[in-house]
Parts: structure tokens; sequence; C-alpha cells
């Protein structure tokens, strides 16, 4: 019998800010997402990944200290918690990127994975941080990863997480197949013309170099009043061949939910033998700094 899992893929429009406090802003964007999990789970998911960010807008466009009062403790904050326990009552695995404080003034761009049962499985912390024009200043608000690429057992699989802008960096993404993921998650914000041409392309080449399953998500729509571009959704799936085989939307709040036979992982592995042949005894020049 194949090894079949499905997953979905969660991308949104962040809720107008209007003149709404922050805690009205977070409630608005989880109050969105709740059902869409609900979606996904009643269409048969067995894990669902949110976008980067997820309960709230790209606030990185700016510099305002005002948004650090997002930021929440991982995984004793709200957010974690009530994951959890919808997470418990669906029966399903989830991924959920959010601000993480870890203490006063050490922040961090984080992603939460709870299994199944509602357990908190661990963390990964962005580990490449962008800041560049136009408006995504992630170093103003969060120090760079320090966890490592860890890969998390759902018992039925094994996943792992790069958050957006590490999508640019090989080195990771081959980390993640070493330490044994069936399927990496990138939760994004992107938008339109500084980054889409590469979008269909670094995500397919790290499955196929790695054989595994990517998940790429993205959110949608232009949040105001930064306008730094649209965020162009096309959340999409690739197989260990580096195959889109589903997407989503370029403009649509939407859950896309597909299915995805793990024992491509081995077919793909034992045809085409990159972990075998690597020489990373001849790739020491590569981790200088």
């Amino acid at each position: 019998m194949p090894r079949i899992v499905r997953c979905s893929l969660i991308q949104a429009a962040s809720t107008p800010l209007e003149q709404r406090s922050l805690a009205e802003i977070k409630q608005a964007m989880i109050d969105k997402h709740v059902p869409l999990i609900r979606q996904a789970a009643a269409e048969g998911s067995q894990i669902v990944c949110l976008q980067e960010l997820f309960y709230g807008p790209y606030f990185c466009a700016e510099q305002s200290i005002r948004w650090y009062d997002m930021a929440e403790a991982v995984p004793n904050g709200p957010t974690v918690k009530l994951m959890q326990d919808l997470a418990k009552e669906l029966h399903v695995a989830l991924v959920v990127p959010i601000y993480e404080m870890e203490g006063t003034g050490v922040y961090y761009n984080t992603a939460a994975v709870i299994d199944n049962q509602g357990n908190y499985l661990g963390k990964y912390r962005k580990s490449h941080l962008p800041h560049l024009e136009p408006g995504f200043w992630e170093k103003f608000y969060f120090r760079p990863g320090n966890l490592g690429f860890p890969v998390f057992d759902l018992g039925f699989c094994k996943i792992g997480v790069y958050l957006c802008y590490d999508r640019h960096f090989p080195e990771g993404a081959r980390a993640l197949g070493l330490n044994g993921a069936d399927i990496v998650f990138n939760p994004s914000a992107t938008v339109a013309g500084l980054s889409e041409y590469l979008w269909k392309l670094e995500q397919p080449a790290h499955a196929a170099a790695n054989g595994y399953f990517v998940g790429a998500i993205n959110r949608v729509g232009t949040e105001a009043p930064w306008n730094i571009g649209e965020f162009f959704g096309q959340s999409y799936f690739c197989d260990p061949r580096g195959q889109i085989f589903s997407e989503a939307s370029r403009n649509q709040d939407e859950v896309l939910t597909a299915d995805l036979d793990l024992d491509k992982v081995a077919e793909v592995r034992k045809t085409w033998q990159f972990y075998r042949d690597r020489r990373p005894e001849m790739y020491g020049d590569l981790v200088k700094p």
C-alpha cells in the first residue's frame, strides 16, 4: 500500500488594519484562519501549514517598535495553546508560524510544530534574515535562528520547516534532507517584482536535489499602508522530482489540499543517488565565514 499523506497549505490576505489595535488585528487573523483549518481537516488533511507570521500583516514593511507587541512565547503563549487544542480536536498536525518572544528584547521569526494529538513537538527559527528594499526590514524585528534545522517526527512522516528568505540558501535545505525530512514546508511572504521568478525555481530545485516533497506557501493581496507590492499567492506542492503537481490561485484566500505519496521519496533517492555520491570531505570551504 502506498504511504499517502494528505496535506493542506493555507494562503490568505491580511485583514485591513484601519484604526484597530494590535490585539484586534491578531484576533481578526486568527478568527479568519481557524475556519480554514477546519475546512482542511474536513477535507481529510493530516498536516496543515499556515503562512509566515500568519496572525498579522507582514509588518516588516516598516521599522516600528509597536509591532514588538505582536510577539508571544512559544510554546507557552496563547496562540500556540489555541492551536494545540485545535490540533487535538481535529486530529490534524499543524505548522504555525508566529512572532516569538523568547525574553525581553529577544525575538524570532518562528514556526511551532504541533502533532495530531495536540502535542507541541518543537519549533524552527528562521535562520536567514533579509534586510533590503522594498520593505523587508527583518533584522529590526528578529534575531537569526539558533536552533539549526530540526526535523519533526509526526509518527506517520517526518517534516522540516524553512521560512521564506531561507529558501534562497541551499545549505539548510540539504541539512533538512540529511536530517530525514520527507516533506519540507516553506511558509513565506514574498511580493511580485522582487523574486517572483524564483518562486517556482528554487524550491522545486531543493526538492529534486534532496529527494523530498516541498509545500510552499505565500500570502495574497496588497497590504496598506505600506504597499510594498502584491503578495502573489500561488502556493504549491512539488514532488521529489521537482515537479509542481498542485497549485493555488494568485489572489484568493485558499486551502490547497493534495495527497503526497511518500513512497516517491525512497523511489527518487534510489534512482538519483545524490546522498551516496555527495562529497562532504570536499566542502569545507563552504562553511568558512
